[in-house]
């Protein structure tokens, strides 16, 4: 067997995957990557099926040990690592020797990186995904982050070292967006006009207290026509709830499954990932499109992520 010994285990580094979707309705949130885009393309990398599992770093990475030869890939933001000192680049495949380290550091640029490793990393399923929701104590490993010490194993290895690299044109979706598409919400109409317009050209700053449960915006407070109460009804990633100081939250992936709180707009499911590497203090803005525009941006990025050929060097 191959396992990973994590020496230092970073700020927040978990196991993840592409979640498990189709289970808000017993309360359990999707959980799983936070950048998929960048997940999916690194589990390419390394030959692995896009859904393996791998480890999201958050602004800050960690230091493993590798126990036997594998196949790894770093991807998402740039967390300046090295193999045995010596610098990695980002978006390609990479041969670790036994006994190599490899160290993971703080962010350059924007929140998360991600290491995914041929084979996968071996954690017991949970409702069909081996994604922490750390909240709740579920998936992963053992339901939380990890901490120094701790062992994972590396799935067998079923090919033998590729060189591959991202091609430039998909490496373009990795660029970081900080204005963000969104469709309107189901309570929308609930606020003015002016507060709509002014909703739509403020500057917004992520707040410190964001996570992985949502983003919390600070900037002009958004105001409803009238206060009203509203019944409690279930909620989607990317949902843009306005409590009534007015301040904006965008649910996101560790996000509960049922709220309270009138939503004027989604971020489109195109540029979900591009939350993921948002990080406290950022400034981002929200740009209003149609429901057809999301529909065709988010099947022209699945057009090109669809084949491995298409994307890899």
């Amino acid at each position: 067997m191959n396992f990973i010994h994590v020496l230092r285990a970073g700020l927040l580094t978990t196991v993840q995957d592409l979640g498990r979707p189709g289970f808000g309705s017993i309360g359990v949130s999707p959980s799983g990557a936070a950048d998929p885009v960048s997940f999916r393309l690194g589990n390419c990398l390394v030959g692995n099926l896009e859904s393996a599992a791998a480890l999201e770093m958050t602004l800050l990475g960690g230091t493993y040990l590798f126990s036997r030869d594998a196949v790894v890939a770093l991807t998402g933001s740039d967390f300046g690592a090295t193999l045995d000192g010596e610098a990695l680049e980002l978006g390609t495949s990479i041969e670790v020797r036994a006994g190599q380290i490899l160290r993971v550091g703080p962010t350059r640029s924007g929140a998360r990186c991600y290491l995914c490793v041929h084979g996968g990393v071996v954690v017991p399923p949970f409702l069909g995904s081996a994604s922490t929701h750390v909240l709740s104590g579920l998936g992963g490993y053992k339901g939380r982050p990890l901490q120094d010490g701790d062992i994972l194993q590396i799935g067998p290895a079923a090919e033998p070292f590729r060189k591959r690299r991202i091609a430039p044109r998909v490496a373009d979706l990795l660029v970081p967006r900080k204005i963000l598409c969104v469709t309107t919400g189901p309570q929308s109409d609930w606020f003015s006009e002016s507060s709509r317009r002014l909703f739509y050209s403020a500057t917004y700053r992520v707040g410190e207290q964001s996570d992985r449960m949502g983003l919390r915006l600070e900037g002009p407070p958004i105001s409803q026509r009238r206060r009203r109460a509203m019944i409690t009804e279930g909620v989607s990633v990317g949902a843009i709830q306005v409590p009534l100081a007015g301040l904006p939250i965008v649910l996101f992936v560790d996000q509960q499954t049922t709220g309270g709180y009138p939503k004027i707009a989604n971020v489109i499911a195109a540029d979900l990932h591009h939350l993921g590497q948002v990080r406290p203090r950022d400034e981002i803005r929200l740009e209003l499109i149609t429901w057809r525009t999301a529909r065709s941006l988010l099947i022209e990025r699945e057009k090109l992520l669809a084949s491995a050929e298409a994307i890899l060097q």
